[in-house]
């Protein structure tokens, strides 16, 4: 026969203690002393005592969960490997506070009001905004909504200062259109997300700079923007193979895409980092593992997972101190050479020819 679980009653009991003292000690109010709550917590781990969530949360006034709102947009499908990863990461950090994952995936329509609904019903303790656009709007209405929230990313033009977690996209891009410049190539592909998501701006102004400080025009036709899937980056290079002046080279914004850049050199006869070179920005994702001793992909490479984890550790220290600085935090990139990158063919000629 299963035996009663413990409540707090009981625990409270156990101790001879009021119930509002020993409350307290497990959630960490100041005013309790020391030795009483070493006391409750020994007791607590020695009865398998696990507290009651909604008691928790009227004792405490806290919902003890995170919110994430994802727009089911008919433009950007933000449930995708990446964002798999991102939770992944948020979620050991929830996991070892104490806090739940709300996930609400609305029409595009109705975000703004989920998020007004969350705040209102108290649902949650504090938001995670996905997928950044320039000029976000959802910036302004949590900061009129007082709840306090971190953008996995950054949104150019917003006047507000609020906290993020961002990594360096337009160094990254800089640092890998100037790797591939380095090994004398000329005509640069860019493979980007949706042209209005903030990251994609950024990167994209990295592979310009890095151009124009070799005195190179940035060519339009050979800069694209799409969702970053496997047939975008196979349909992109088959178009782009079949023009009259081809890239050498292409930056891609993600290792999906750049799965269907290397179908379509291949189904072209083509040797990818000998014919034509590829660098990728590496998320490091679980199911796609650009890994090995001299990986497949030459890459900008920033953990998604780790994101996850400094996002969600940025949030919870918010709400754990309220009043306390915004959490703004930049990642960089680091560059891994891989097996998909070599010198231009025309460069590779004259060196043969030279030898």
């Amino acid at each position: 026969m299963k035996s009663k679980k413990m409540n707090l009653k009981d625990l409270s009991e156990a101790l001879g203690l009021s119930q509002t003292t020993v409350s307290r000690a497990l959630n960490g109010y100041p005013e309790v002393r020391e030795s009483t709550r070493q006391k409750v917590l020994e007791a607590a781990e020695a009865y398998d005592y696990a507290p009651n969530t909604r008691a928790k949360t009227l004792a405490t006034g806290h919902s003890m969960a995170i919110g994430h709102v994802l727009p089911l947009s008919k433009k950007h499908e933000m449930v995708n490997p990446i964002f798999a990863d991102f939770i992944a990461g948020a979620g050991e950090i929830y996991s070892d506070n104490g806090y739940d994952l709300l996930l609400s995936v609305v029409d595009d329509q109705d975000e703004e009001s989920s998020y007004r609904k969350l705040v209102s019903r108290g649902a949650v303790d504090g938001l995670i905004v996905h997928g950044p656009k320039v000029r976000d709007r959802r910036i302004a209405l949590l900061q009129g909504l007082g709840v306090p929230f971190v953008v996995h990313g950054r949104s150019s033009d917003v006047i507000e200062d609020y906290s993020w977690v961002d990594v360096n996209n337009k160094r990254a891009f800089q640092r890998a259109t100037e790797f591939l410049l380095d090994l004398g190539h000329r005509r640069i592909a860019l493979l980007n997300g949706l042209a209005d998501m903030d990251f994609a701006t950024r990167r994209g102004a990295g592979y310009k700079a890095a151009l124009a400080a070799r005195g190179i025009q940035a060519d339009q036709s050979l800069m694209f923007h799409d969702e970053m899937t496997e047939n975008y980056g196979y349909e992109v290079c088959n178009r782009s193979l079949a023009m009259d002046k081809p890239p050498s080279a292409f930056v891609v914004s993600s290792i999906i895409p750049a799965i269907g850049v290397r179908r379509a050199l291949a189904e072209a006869g083509l040797q990818m980092g000998r014919d034509v070179s590829v660098v990728i920005h590496d998320d490091a994702l679980s199911y796609f593992g650009n890994v090995g001793e001299v990986p497949e992909f030459t890459a900008v490479r920033s953990s998604v997972r780790e994101a996850g984890r400094r996002v969600a550790q940025g949030l919870i220290s918010m709400i754990q101190t309220p009043g306390t600085v915004l959490h703004q935090e930049m990642m960089e990139a680091a560059l891994t050479v891989g097996q998909s990158t070599g010198q231009a063919p025309a460069l590779r000629e004259v060196l043969e020819r030279d030898d």
